[in-house]
């Protein structure tokens, strides 16, 4: 893998409140394959991830909803 095969796509999370969420959604996404790196912003609800390929939206909806918050969609 090249460092241009990497995306960062930033999506907009609710529901994220506290340190226990950030680390949550951090070990979560971060065990799924491809996925590189995770930055939870708080203050925003903005969770940037960073992954070898194209990220899979549906997968991400999934893990962020079972972790017990809400993935709006892809941030602007």
């Amino acid at each position: 893998m090249t460092a241009t095969d990497a995306r960062t796509t930033a999506y907009n999370v609710a529901g994220l409140s506290c340190g226990h969420c950030k680390a949550t959604l951090t070990r979560q996404i971060g065990a799924l394959d491809d996925v590189l790196s995770v930055d939870v912003d708080l203050d925003t609800g903005r969770v940037t991830v960073t992954t070898a390929n194209e990220p899979d939206d549906a997968l991400l909806a999934k893990v962020v909803d079972d972790a017990g918050y809400e993935l709006t969609g892809r941030a602007a």
